[in-house]
């Protein structure tokens, strides 16, 4: 699984011009799920996630995690970040998971970020979503539970 983690003021998702999930200070997570991915993957990215350290603490260095400071969660599935654009100029997306897979695991990854008390936010699945987000920083992380980076 692969995540793209941007910290935020605020996020919020629509689709058809309804809104689906928001949230005020936390992550903005894009999450795209690979064909070898499994439940530990899941379990990888969840724990990555959540424990994070890049809100400021008192001192103003990163060492608080969302859930050190009671922050949200919008989720966003993103098959696209299995994209291999080495060769050509349009993307190549066959080491993106078959939606049956991506699903579950998108829906495993929310199951597990809430069971640990985190107010998750989401899209929908495999819709056409419009975010809108106000980026804290900017502070950018990528994550990949093959841990490829």
């Amino acid at each position: 699984m692969r995540a793209v983690i941007q910290r935020v003021k605020q996020a919020s998702v629509a689709v058809d011009n309804q809104v689906t999930g928001r949230i005020e200070q936390g992550l903005l997570v894009f999450l795209g799920v690979g064909p070898d991915d499994g439940p530990a993957d899941a379990a990888y990215i969840t724990d990555k996630i959540s424990n994070l350290r890049i809100f400021a603490d008192d001192g103003g260095k990163m060492n608080r995690s969302v859930l050190d400071i009671t922050g949200g969660i919008l989720l966003i599935s993103q098959f696209t970040l299995f994209g291999d654009c080495r060769k050509g100029r349009r993307p190549d997306f066959s080491q993106a998971a078959p939606p049956a897979l991506a699903k579950a695991l998108y829906e495993q990854t929310i199951k597990n970020l809430r069971g640990l008390g985190i107010p998750v936010q989401t899209g929908i699945f495999a819709a056409d979503m419009q975010i809108d987000s106000v980026n804290d920083g900017p502070v950018t992380i990528l994550l990949d539970s093959k841990k490829l980076f």
